[in-house]
């Protein structure tokens, strides 16, 4: 009973952490470089990054199916590289929760790298700052509540993540079947009082997940008031 609820609660978990930490290495760059350049580039970069907000997950899963199936272009280099095909496997669930959930990561970065301005990083250039510098000792301290924010939205929406995790990873108890697969097969087989109790759980998450966000935005207003 208690591995009933456990197992695709911490799959669940261990899927959201490592997305999370793997989005900030590699949306913390694209969002920078969408906050300050001024390349053509920028708004196609922007809309590509922004898809996933629009597409329901079924096709981005359907498509992801096809590019990491036998077929596809990944598929047929994973298989070279030895390591096998990405679907209906953890790593595949990795791979498509960062595809998913690459704008709520990206666009809460460039909104706080966009707010830091010019000024800050300008007198750090007039001390012989280096690039690098600037980067990791001014903006990346100034735009904490950022982090903070694309951390927390990251990590709740993998845990919510249903139709693209359905479709890349299927319902293997143990390796894909995460909390929201989980509710849907209870459902599915009548057992409403174990999906009760998840989707209660997901409730109570999903409350503390807004109330730390509220909080940290609240907090993010007073200290630019002072």
């Amino acid at each position: 009973m208690f591995e009933t609820y456990w197992d695709p609660v911490w799959l669940a978990l261990k899927l959201a952490t490592t997305t999370t930490l793997l989005l900030l290495l590699i949306g913390t760059p694209i969002a920078w470089w969408l906050a300050r350049t001024r390349h053509w580039l920028r708004q196609p970069v922007a809309a590509v990054v922004a898809l996933p907000l629009v597409l329901p997950p079924t096709v981005l899963g359907f498509y992801l199916l096809l590019v990491m199936g036998p077929e596809g272009w990944v598929g047929q280099v994973t298989q070279s590289l030895g390591i096998g095909l990405l679907p209906f496997t953890f790593e595949g669930l990795v791979v498509a929760s960062v595809i998913y959930s690459l704008p709520f990561t990206v666009q809460p970065l460039q909104n706080a790298f966009e707010s830091v301005g010019d000024r800050f990083l300008e007198v750090a250039a007039t001390l012989r700052a280096a690039p690098w510098d600037r980067f990791l000792f001014v903006a990346v301290p100034l735009a904490r509540n950022g982090f903070l924010t694309a951390a927390v939205l990251t990590f709740a929406h993998t845990i919510g993540e249903f139709g693209v995790i359905l479709m890349i990873g299927g319902n293997i108890p143990g390796e894909t079947k995460v909390l929201s697969v989980a509710i849907y097969d209870h459902v599915e087989s009548l057992e409403y009082t174990e999906a009760h109790w998840l989707s209660a759980g997901m409730v109570v998450f999903s409350f503390v997940v807004l109330v730390t966000l509220y909080a940290l935005n609240g907090k993010a207003r007073s200290g630019a008031l002072r």
